[in-house]
């Protein structure tokens, strides 16, 4: 089958490979065909060497949909046929962490698929701890529609649960790229009254308009963020901010518009260490929250899906077929204007 793979031998560290279908190796896997991937800014950091412990060689991607092929013989929930889509973490449901919904860290998954285990960009996976990892569609609900379901859809519901959203607060989310738009929709499933959509990029922001995304969107390059926020909220700040942007910056930006007591939920991915300024912070009495996203509520976005209340539809902006993966990825990187997501099929 085609995969594509991590492989720091070569110039481009990815490179399009044939590789062995995978085959059942313990009795709660699951082999699944894959219809849909889909390329993640986690991939690009992976390729550019931001994440120590990606595995070469390994089969990059970790945000897929497909439909089960062969299952092994402890698996409980699902059978041979049904469509799925894939949760980015694996993880036992068993250990200490799992318990405690901390799927991120379970002793013997975490962030693994297209990473530590072969992923998605390929014609077919191995799925680990399917009854946990995999989470069926209706049939009112399309690949397309499911395909982000797993990760980035759960990273914006992982960042809108941090902030302990109360009804009628006043949510700041930076970063309006697909995991702040998906954060957006979610805070707003949370009970928020108002979002704000802050980014440097007006065609994200006009689109988090037109989606009905954000009651109010702010660019820094053109206008005092602190200014704006103190304005619209009585000069205390926002009840939460939601970080997906990941920058010095915008990290900066998150605590100064924070209100006293608010809770900053920072969901970005960093390249660099950043400081925090305490002797500038100490009074506020922030909280800040951080971490890779614990995907646990797929079955509850799959079920918010098929009731119309979300959809993610908007973000596949361009398809490639698998063949053509590498151009994808040139894409990608460039991020012309109007790209939020690419589709692989």
């Amino acid at each position: 089958m085609k995969a594509l793979v991590y492989n720091t031998n070569t110039l481009k560290k990815i490179q399009l490979v044939e590789k062995d279908v995978p085959t059942i190796i313990h009795p709660k896997d699951a082999i699944i065909k894959i219809k849909l991937s889909a390329i993640c800014t986690s991939d690009l950091h992976i390729k550019n060497g931001f994440i120590p412990f990606a595995k070469d060689y390994t089969t990059l991607g970790h945000e897929f949909v497909g439909e089960i092929v062969a299952i092994g013989d402890d698996v409980k929930t699902l059978k041979i046929g049904d469509r799925v889509c894939v949760n980015c973490e694996t993880f036992c449901g068993e250990c200490f962490f799992c318990k405690h919904g901390f799927i991120n860290n379970c002793e013997i998954g975490g962030w693994e698929l297209g990473c530590k285990i072969d992923g998605g960009q390929a014609e077919f996976a191995r799925i680990p701890f399917v009854d946990n990892g995999l989470t069926k569609l209706p049939d009112n609900v399309s690949y397309e529609n499911a395909l982000f379901v797993g990760d980035i859809l759960s990273s914006g519901y992982f960042g809108a649960e941090m902030c302990e959203i109360k009804q009628n607060d006043t949510i700041a989310i930076i970063g309006a790229g697909p995991v702040g738009l998906c954060a957006m929709m979610c805070a707003k499933i949370f009970g928020a009254k108002k979002i704000i959509a802050i980014d440097i990029d007006e065609d994200r922001l006009e689109l988090a308009t037109k989606q009905g995304l954000a009651d109010f969107t702010f660019n820094p390059n053109s206008c005092d963020i602190e200014k704006e926020i103190n304005n619209l909220t009585l000069k205390r700040g926002v009840d939460g901010v939601i970080e997906c942007a990941g920058t010095a910056e915008s990290f900066e930006m998150s605590w100064k518009i924070a209100r006293p007591n608010a809770i900053v939920g920072v969901v970005a991915m960093y390249e660099e260490d950043l400081k925090l300024p305490l002797p500038k912070m100490y009074g506020k009495n922030l909280t800040f929250k951080t971490g890779g996203v614990d995907a646990i509520h797929c079955k509850k976005l799959v079920k918010l899906i098929s009731e119309g209340k979300i959809s993610t539809d908007f973000l596949i902006t361009h398809k490639f077929k698998l063949e053509n993966i590498i151009d994808a990825y040139k894409l990608f990187e460039q991020k012309p204007q109007g790209c939020l997501k690419i589709a692989i099929y």
